[in-house]
């Protein structure tokens, strides 16, 4: 293949590599732990900006500040399992929080990370709703192991029965961390009551990492099996093109899609909220959340969350008559390996994981990742582990590519003589060039399968650690956190990141390994410069990223190193040399 084509894939490649490598990145506060003192209620302040949709004031104030505290006159229910504790609130009848078990908030303390920690309303809060307001108070009817009612009656009309049941730990299909939920509501009085629509909060979520800079920090929906997901990062204010101003805006106000959806969501990098409810849901409303004061060195944007709010028609009640309106709500990490169950979740909810256009790629490498952890009970080595099988299994095909290029590399004098003799037939070189190639059982694009064989699995590996829960805080060698840049130390203020050096030096000898087909000198000096952009674009990537890119160049230099000793006798042509006596070059025109 002439190396021209292969400059312009690397160029192209580093391209893509830029725009992965071109996303903002904030802190979080640290989640409220179970049990922990309860700071003084906070009054919200009024919401970021004014709604330009259909939603109410009332939905509006599901965006306003957050805080942690519950209302002073709240009282809270917890229900747990071995995976979820689940604080209830009688403020609603909702879901003040969910502590996560298995997952610390902070790496190496034992306090479990809090979902929907900070927020402005509890989740699956009633709002927009006639007569129920922030603060309205829900009788406890009960509560027993692991199933929690309330109740309350408005007006003395309409009655509201409010159940929730937490997957106990020997549940059969279904998660732990799920939960069943279901709010009936129930004419008592002597006239129908119209149908109308109501809301539910999904909760608010904060960036997960100081990475996220409101790109992974979305909510979503699913509709007639296709998803999207709106990032908390499009709603932030803007300086414009590289802050020259071009494009600038203020923060957006939340924004609504109306469209059947079969399950919505609010996430960030790891940790999820799914509503599936038993009937479509009618919309989606999304804002920013302020959860809390930006540092001195930071702009505004790194200060907030995203919140959602799930839209659906009640149905009118006749007296006497109910309604029951009953959903699924998953609280819990993105774990592609537990949301891909479709035994539990029937609705699709593993397309949260946004894998995108390489999800068959990701799905693999995940699948294969959590069954060599299985074995080894280590993250790290289940990574090095799924590289060398890959390398292993695409080895054939990686050698018989490698023979083209090598034959490539012998026919390059009698291709500079071709072109020269058919400079000025375009056609008749092309056709002579075929001739060349089928002589000598050369196939023109086999040089490029080693170059774009790992690209998938590249990017399908990239777009699975941007959202693999089980890779936070994992630690290998050195490094604390699989899903973070292994950063050793600092020198005059830059990270030492270890892996991402040791890619740039395997970039750099396994180019230097590789057969250079018919390059010239300004092609050479750019492919010289290739490993320095390598090490630029990945120098803070995840470990986990860096450290399947490193193994992968390591096999791929020893694979070459025995590449470049195979001896070709497949080659049946006469020697190039003695038939290049026969060709005269085309005279040059005056």
């Amino acid at each position: 293949m002439d190396k021209k084509n292969t400059v312009i894939g690397v160029l192209l490649l580093a391209g893509a590599f830029v725009a992965l490598y071109l996303t903002p990145k904030p802190p979080q506060p640290p989640p409220r732990p179970p049990g922990a003192a309860v700071p003084a209620a906070t009054t919200p302040t009024a919401p970021v900006s004014p709604s330009l949709s259909p939603a109410s004031p009332n939905v509006e104030r599901a965006f306003e500040t957050a805080t942690q505290a519950p209302v002073a006159s709240a009282t809270l229910t917890t229900l747990s399992n071995d995976y979820i504790e689940v604080h209830f609130t009688n403020l609603g009848g909702a879901i003040h929080d969910v502590a996560l078990k298995k997952y610390p908030a902070v790496q190496g303390k034992p306090e479990a990370y809090i979902f929907n920690g900070l927020h402005a309303d509890p989740m699956l809060a009633l709002i927009d709703f006639p007569g129920v307001r922030r603060d309205t108070a829900f009788e406890l009817v009960s509560a027993a192991a692991n199933e929690v009612v309330y109740r309350a009656v408005l007006n003395g009309e309409l009655e509201i029965t409010r159940h929730y049941i937490v997957a106990s730990n020997d549940g059969k299909n279904t998660d732990r961390y799920q939960l069943r939920h279901e709010t009936t509501f129930r004419n008592v009085g002597e006239r129908s009551i119209p149908a109308q629509r109501l809301a539910l909060t999904l909760g608010t979520v904060a960036p997960a990492n100081r990475f996220d800079t409101g790109a992974y920090t979305t909510t979503g929906y699913s509709t007639n099996g296709k998803q999207k997901f709106i990032m908390r990062a499009s709603l932030d204010s803007s300086r414009g093109f590289f802050g020259t101003g071009i494009g600038a805006h203020g923060a957006r106000p939340p924004v609504t899609n109306l469209e059947p959806m079969t399950w919505t969501t609010v996430k960030n990098q790891f940790f999820a909220a799914i509503l599936a409810p038993d009937e479509p849901a009618t919309g989606l409303i999304t804002g920013r959340v302020k959860i809390r004061d930006p540092l001195p060195s930071e702009d505004e944007n790194h200060a907030y969350g995203i919140s959602g709010v799930t839209q659906f028609d009640l149905k009118a009640i006749e007296p006497r008559g109910e309604t029951k309106l009953g959903m699924n709500f998953y609280v819990g990490p993105k774990e592609y390996d537990r949301l891909s169950d479709v035994e539990v979740f029937k609705a699709g909810q593993d397309k949260v994981m946004e894998f995108g256009f390489f999800k068959f790629f990701s799905q693999l490498l995940n699948k294969m990742m959590t069954w060599a952890h299985g074995f080894v009970g280590n993250w790290g080595v289940a990574v090095i582990l799924t590289t060398l099988t890959l390398k292993i299994a695409t080895l054939p095909l990686t050698l018989k590519a490698s023979k083209s290029m090598k034959r490539m590399q012998k026919l390059a004098p009698e291709m500079k003589i071709i072109r020269e003799k058919y400079k000025d037939s375009p056609q008749k070189q092309q056709s002579a060039m075929m001739e060349l190639y089928k002589q000598h059982k050369v196939n023109p694009l086999g040089g490029c399968i080693p170059m774009l064989l790992p690209m998938p699995f590249f990017f399908g590996f990239y777009t699975m650690l941007q959202s693999t829960a089980e890779l936070r805080f994992a630690p290998f060698l050195w490094a604390p956190d699989l899903s973070a840049p292994d950063t050793v130390g600092h020198i005059l203020g830059v990270p030492i990141n270890i892996l991402p050096l040791l890619l740039g030096a395997t970039t750099f000898l396994q180019m230097h390994l590789t057969p250079v087909v018919n390059m010239d000198k300004t092609q050479a000096a750019m492919m010289k410069f290739t490993p320095l952009i390598f090490l630029v674009i990945c120098y803070n990537f995840s470990c986990a990223l860096s450290l399947y890119s490193t193994v992968n160049g390591l096999f791929t230099i020893v694979q070459q190193l025995y590449i470049n000793r195979m001896k070709d006798d497949g080659d049946p042509t006469p020697a190039i040399n003695d038939r290049l006596k026969n060709v005269t070059p085309a005279k040059k025109k005056k």
